[in-house]
Order: structure tokens, then C-alpha cells, then sequence
């Protein structure tokens, strides 16, 4: 399992994509959506979401070959303000401008998403930059502000040091201050 930081939180424009997509699941079967998947798509959305609901976040096309390592499982802490907000368990994987286009509705002018995946286990917490910089590996003043895919002994240290399979495992309410 491999952890990735992921910012996500920090602008305007990201807090609105957040409540789009993060603060309740979307329906994806809602025509608005479903329209733009492939039924392979459909499909692998519904055997990895089978209520037809999932929390969505994505990815521009800058990020591309990082995505095309991305896989189930993976961990991601979702970042901005200085706080990891949320974390969760990567379950399905699409690459669809449309799909992500119908979910946040950017403006044209700005950067548009493609990458787009879901999350199994998700868990809103509020763990400030100075626990993550405290663990070995890190630096203290390193404000996560690209997408960053951990090597392996980053990762074991931040999922042991944050207590990741707890948090995941109690699906847990904000904690942390």
C-alpha cells in the first residue's frame, strides 16, 4: 500500500470542487453523470460502489503517468490549510474529461481534471502539518503543495505514525486539533 498527499483544499475553486464531490457521496447513476461513463466504467463504478454512490477526486492531465501507478488500496491524504482533512483507500480508477468535467464544472479558463477516482474507506480528520512533519523522512515548513506519491518507507512511516488503519477502521468524525 502506498500513500499519496494530495492537496486539495487550499483554494476557493478546490473547496467547492471538496463539497461537490467529498462532503456526501455523488450518484453516479444520475443521468448529470452516468451519461459520461463507458459501460465498462459503469460497471467497475457499480461492482466497486454497488449503492450507486461514491466520494469522487481526480487529477489534471499534468499528472497522468503518476495516475497510471495509482492503484486500489492506495492511500491518500487529501491536504490544504495546513491540516491533512481527509484520508481514504483508492477503489476504482477512470480516466474521463467528461466524467470530471460533469463533477466539478471548472471554469474553462482554469485547469481541467481527467484522472478521476473514488474512495472505499473514507475518513474526515483533521491532522495538523506539524504531525506529518514530525515523523522521520519529513521536513518541517513543507506545505504538500503538489501531488506526491510516497515511496514505500515514506509510506509505512506516515500510515504507522498517523495510525492510518485506525483512522480508516473507525471511518472516524474529526479528530486532532
Amino acid at each position: 500500500m502506498r500513500v499519496i498527499i494530495q492537496p486539495s483544499y487550499g483554494t476557493k475553486h478546490a473547496r467547492r470542487h471538496w463539497s461537490d464531490t467529498l462532503d456526501q457521496p455523488v450518484p453516479f447513476l444520475h443521468p448529470r453523470y452516468a451519461e459520461a461513463l463507458s459501460p465498462a466504467e459503469r460497471a467497475e463504478l457499480l461492482a466497486g460502489h454497488p449503492d450507486g454512490t461514491a466520494r469522487f477526486w481526480g487529477a489534471t492531465p499534468q499528472h497522468d503517468k503518476k495516475m497510471d501507478t495509482l492503484e486500489a488500496g492506495d492511500v491518500v491524504l487529501l491536504t490544504g490549510q495546513k491540516h491533512v482533512r481527509a484520508l481514504g483507500t483508492v477503489r476504482c480508477l477512470l480516466r474521463n474529461d467528461e466524467l470530471a468535467r460533469r463533477l466539478w464544472t471548472p471554469d474553462p479558463a482554469r485547469c481541467l481534471w481527467r484522472n478521476v477516482y473514488t474512495f472505499g474507506a473514507y475518513a474526515p480528520v483533521a491532522i495538523p502539518y506539524e504531525e506529518v512533519w514530525s515523523l522521520p523522512g519529513f521536513t518541517t515548513g513543507d506545505n504538500f503543495m503538489g501531488l506526491r506519491f510516497l515511496n514505500p518507507e515514506k509510506s509505512a512511516t506516515v500510515c504507522t505514525g498517523l495510525g492510518i488503519a485506525e483512522l480508516l477502521e473507525s471511518q472516524a468524525a474529526p479528530r486532532r486539533g
